[in-house]
């Protein structure tokens, strides 16, 4: 079996359909396979090589997945940007990553001076979807380029960057060498699980900026599946494409399923879902009761993945979870899982302790130029991402908070930490916690509690005031959705802020 996978369905069905991009054009597998190309070949022009870094900072389309299936044959890093970030955030990636290569969406145009005005130099390549002054369209960029296959292809990789406690952005990097044997064993897993090759049409329904989707999307075009993508959407609209394509799997966040099910019952009768057969789902937590609601309409098709960027850790089924309600389910294939206390010492069954993995693929991973926070993570071969829980009697993972001072809201990770800094310096502020709390919407939203300073009452006003101090200098997933008062923050004799009494005595949770 190839590691690049959709140059062998693309040969030999190139008339099939491959794609579906949120405009509604229809993509052939020949279509695709010639852009990819072209892409691939006009980088290599530009004197791109492997190990060089492409950023794409795009919303959902057929191109953001033409760039990633380019860039993954002729072995660049690929960094996908979420564009709803700041302009400092979205350059501090850039640097990071060292990205020789950046391309963009027209939707983030407005953006792009400050970005540069931020990073000072900007990448060699600059490529654009749609016209951005200063960035070469990306027809124009690859007019001269073959649509041959690139001679002597090499596997690349996703560098995903996750959250860091201080607001910091950490770049998940990984081997080259071990890139084609990984996205292998991604491909074995699946053919084991029973997703048969070229059977499925798959509905990408999150944003690509989430290396989940991307890595999910990539994997359905090697399985030879169609590839439906969305974009700005509703849920009907949703519902719309699912039976317009017959959509067999999908992969979506616990966000989609709450807006979903807020439609009205008539609405939801207009649509025949009955094909849908696997829904994977991630990147915050799902509540039991809306899960449950999920399943009763759609059936037992609903499939847990917990992970993080660093690597995937457990899956569980609808049967599993029917049985085990709120469980996030066992190990992947390859994958070890152990639950340590304070010390290091393994814990028994139903003591909550700091969750470590392996990664399923066997690699080991490095947060790029900080080899610091890459030794704290790891124990030997196992890391963890700070998250908390207990492994049952019967081996199955709960768990029982998210990554220290962390909030995932609508599948974006969010650090309080970082909005607790920038909240602090407001002159009206004498300090302040930032706390997630459970939203059936988001997952969790980003609340804050608030000591005003002396003389400073707690109002409207001061409201109106802070949220616009914070959309000065954060991006708006960022910015609370509620701002509490309170005439002092629990803190025990060390400093240290009591975030679950501050949780209880506020919001009850």
């Amino acid at each position: 079996m190839s590691s690049i996978r959709f140059s062998e369905f693309a040969r030999s069905a190139p008339a099939a359909l491959a794609l579906v991009d949120p405009r509604g054009k229809e993509w052939s597998r020949g279509e695709l396979f010639a852009l990819v190309n072209r892409i691939s070949n006009a980088l290599r022009a530009r004197g791109l090589s492997p190990g060089d870094a492409l950023a794409i900072c795009a919303p959902n389309c057929a191109e953001f997945m033409a760039c990633y299936l380019a860039a993954s044959q002729i072995g660049l890093y690929v960094v996908p940007i979420n564009w709803h970030l700041a302009p400092g955030e979205v350059a501090y990636i850039l640097q990071n990553s060292e990205a020789k290569a950046f391309v963009v969406g027209d939707r983030i145009a407005p953006l792009i001076p400050a970005i540069l005005a931020e990073l000072g130099a900007p990448p060699e390549v600059l490529v654009s979807v749609g016209t951005v002054r200063g960035f070469t369209p990306l027809q124009e960029f690859i007019a001269a380029a073959s649509d041959s296959p690139p001679a002597d292809p090499v596997p690349g990789r996703i560098l995903a960057y996750t959250s860091a406690t201080t607001g910091r952005p950490k770049g998940v990097s990984l081997s080259l060498a071990d890139a084609g044997r990984a996205l292998e064993m991604s491909i074995e897993y699946r053919l084991s699980a029973g997703v048969e090759p070229e059977k499925h049409v798959y509905l990408s329904a999150a944003m690509l900026y989430h290396a989940a989707a991307l890595d999910g999307a990539g994997i359905a075009l090697h399985l030879g599946h169609v590839l439906v993508l969305i974009d700005r959407w509703t849920p009907e609209s949703l519902l719309g494409l699912i039976q317009r394509y017959g959509v067999t799997s999908a992969y979506m966040v616990p966000t989609i399923f709450g807006r979903l099910l807020a439609l009205d019952e008539n609405v939801r009768r207009k649509y025949v879902t009955s094909t849908i057969g696997r829904v994977v789902h991630t990147g915050a937590p799902c509540s039991v009761e809306v899960k449950r609601r999920m399943m009763e309409w759609w059936g037992p098709v609903l499939y847990e993945l917990y992970g993080a960027a660093e690597g995937a850790g457990t899956v569980v089924g609808p049967k599993d979870w029917l049985k085990y309600p709120g469980t996030v389910g066992k190990p992947l294939p390859g994958t070890r899982l152990k639950i340590l206390d304070d010390d290091g010492v393994e814990v028994p069954a139903g003591t909550v302790g700091t969750i470590y993995m392996t990664r399923f693929t066997g690699d080991r991973f490095e947060y790029k130029g900080d080899p610091e926070k890459t030794r704290a993570c790891h124990r030997g071969e196992f890391f963890t991402v700070g998250d908390v829980g207990y492994v049952n009697e019967d081996g199955y993972l709960f768990i029982s908070d998210r990554k220290i001072d962390m909030i995932i809201s609508g599948g974006m990770n969010i650090y309080s930490a970082e909005i607790e800094q920038v909240l602090g310096q407001h002159p009206k502020v004498a300090d302040c916690a930032i706390l997630g709390i459970p939203d059936e919407l988001l997952g969790e939203a980003v609340t804050a509690v608030v000591q005003p300073a002396d003389g400073v009452d707690g109002s409207r006003q001061l409201t109106s005031e802070i949220l616009g101090f914070l959309a000065r200098k954060l991006s708006p997933a960022k910015l609370p959705s509620r701002i509490a008062y309170t005439a002092a923050l629990p803190r025990d004799p060390t400093g240290k802020l009591r975030k679950k009494l501050l949780r209880a005595e506020f919001f009850g949770a």
